[in-house]
């Protein structure tokens, strides 16, 4: 199978995760939610109480097994995908992220990907997959992230303050975009789609048109 790699990028509550979801089973893509696996192991770091801003801590990767079955997450065979939704998680993910042992064993993670896969994160299409054959940058405004993050919660039990949602992803924001390992940016070669006033259903539609442009632009 010839590979065909589409990079979505974007902040926190772009809705990647979702549409990427979405767009993978329309297309008969393989969905790989990079996001969850730096949610697992800042869950993991959390319970084992380590300092998560010491990277001399971080020796505890090559322990861990993370794995996706459908809409689950596994983490060494223990189903969390609701749990690195929680927003504890949320708040320390990207102190976690920005080791970079932690990125180098999630990296390592990623580029082992063939096939017709669609990959969502923050820096797939600047470092993961440079030459992804598609690369994709969603936005939307803090607040409608926010909003989003609260029915995201509420769907899944969790309960939650829209207003330190708002606060944590403004500051979110800050540090994905300022940190020196990999920060959040827009590839140059991207294309930027602005979510905030677009249903899901819209947005998935844009990008399954555009992958079906590339799929034949590129005989695959």
């Amino acid at each position: 199978m010839n590979d065909f790699i589409v990079a979505i990028d974007g902040p926190a509550g772009s809705g990647k995760s979702s549409i990427s979801k979405m767009v993978s089973k329309i297309c008969g893509f393989t969905h790989i939610d990079t996001g969850a696996i730096f949610r697992a192991i800042t869950l993991y770091a959390l319970d084992k109480n380590i300092d998560l801003e010491n990277e001399n801590e971080y020796n505890f990767l090559s322990d861990i097994k993370i794995r996706f079955d459908k809409d689950k997450v596994f983490l060494n065979d223990n189903d969390v995908s609701h749990k690195i939704r929680e927003d504890i998680i949320s708040k320390n993910v990207s102190a976690v992220s920005k080791i970079k042992k932690v990125r180098d064993r999630v990296l390592e993670i990623e580029k082992e990907s063939h096939g017709k896969i669609i990959m969502d994160g923050r820096d797939i299409g600047t470092v993961v997959f440079p030459n992804a054959n598609l690369k994709i940058f969603l936005t939307a405004s803090p607040e409608e992230r926010a909003k989003r993050r609260v029915l995201q919660n509420e769907s899944l039990g969790i309960k939650s303050n829209y207003d330190e949602i708002l606060a944590d992803i403004i500051k979110r924001d800050y540090k994905d975009s300022t940190r020196d390992i990999a920060p959040l940016k827009c590839a140059d070669d991207a294309i930027n789609i602005d979510t905030t006033s677009l249903s899901i259903e819209e947005v998935c539609n844009k990008i399954v048109n555009l992958i079906d442009e590339r799929l034949i632009l590129w005989k695959i």
